[in-house]
């Protein structure tokens, strides 16, 4: 299971196992999606399973996740999503019922995300082989001239900025899956970012680098950019916009927010220059209300993440082995 936490284990059966026996140059950028030139069009191409258990959650479902994760990969590398493929894994005894609300909240969600799902495939597997449904959507969308996102292009100086409250998501998810209360309902904050990117973009062509932290959550996401770009980052532990109730479920649950998922968040590294419009233009986007600074990039400890404390000290920011919540998307 901790391979699939997208923490060091995940990341070393992509290395270590899956990019040897593929190979090819594209694989190699690991990033949220592919890039590639096709016919004259530069195209983002992405593909994710989604396996979280239960099917429905406050805030969202499956069906809202399969369709906004794979439109925010794409989103990632400044893409507009266009074109979906989805294929639904069913378990031998799943109501009807229950699959069609799961098939209608995902095509409400492709509508609301302004996407077409243009093909797909279903199979059914034997009672026991499986969890409800599993769901594997791809998406292609068309990155636009001039647009060049990606891990590698952190640079010292970068300001490092989130669009809004962090672990909403897999507190929500945990919350109904264990029957928890904290006094409070917490909803998993599950949305398209594609129009919020575009809305970034507008003011900032030149933006270095987006990420949306889901499983293994901002830490893991951050830790990536500074091993790609070879650079490090250093977070304002004191800025970091967790939420009370979600800060309170960690506390009670033993996690640390920086490496629980969401679903609606996105991580940006900004030339310094173009900071205040991009964080003005998010603040004035209905998923970039939330928009703060975090830290920034910075060529000292290369390949490190570390968090300045409220009293003064430093403490790393590591990829965590495995995972903290199994099953949140």
């Amino acid at each position: 299971m901790g391979h699939g936490g997208g923490g060091q284990l995940s990341a070393e059966l992509v290395r270590h196992l899956f990019a040897p026996a593929f190979g090819g140059e594209l694989l190699a950028e690991l990033g949220d999606s592919a890039t590639f030139t096709l016919g004259g069009a530069r195209l983002a191409f992405s593909t994710d399973s989604y396996v979280v258990r239960p099917l429905f959650f406050p805030g969202g479902s499956i069906g809202d996740l399969a369709v906004n994760g794979t439109v925010n990969d794409l989103a990632m590398m400044g893409a507009r999503p266009a074109y979906l493929s989805c294929g639904f894994i069913l378990e031998e005894g799943i109501e009807l019922a229950t699959v069609g609300r799961v098939a209608e909240a995902l095509g409400a969600a492709a509508r609301a995300a302004d996407v077409v799902v243009a093909t797909g495939d279903t199979k059914v597997v034997e009672s026991g082989h499986g969890d409800g449904i599993f769901i594997n959507t791809a998406g292609v969308g068309l990155i636009p001239d001039g647009i060049d996102i990606r891990p590698r292009r952190a640079a010292p100086g970068d300001v490092v900025i989130v669009n809004g409250p962090i672990g909403e998501h897999g507190v929500a998810v945990m919350s109904v899956r264990e029957g928890l209360e904290f006094g409070v309902e917490i909803e998993s904050d599950t949305v398209s970012l594609a129009s919020l990117v575009q809305a970034m973009l507008a003011v900032c062509p030149d933006l270095h680098v987006l990420r949306d932290p889901t499983r293994g959550g901002l830490a893991t996401s951050l830790n990536e950019i500074a091993s790609a770009a070879g650079v490090g980052v250093t977070l304002q532990e004191q800025a970091l916009p967790v939420p009370e109730a979600v800060a309170n479920a960690c506390a009670f649950l033993g996690l640390d927010p920086l490496y629980v998922a969401n679903e609606g968040k996105l991580v940006a590294f900004v030339p310094p220059g173009r900071a205040d419009a991009v964080l003005a233009a998010m603040r004035a986007h209905p998923q970039g209300g939330g928009a703060v600074v975090i830290g920034s990039c910075t060529a000292e400890h290369p390949g490190m993440v570390v968090a300045r404390t409220g009293l003064g000290g430093t403490r790393v920011v590591d990829v965590p082995l495995g995972e903290q919540l199994p099953r949140i998307c």
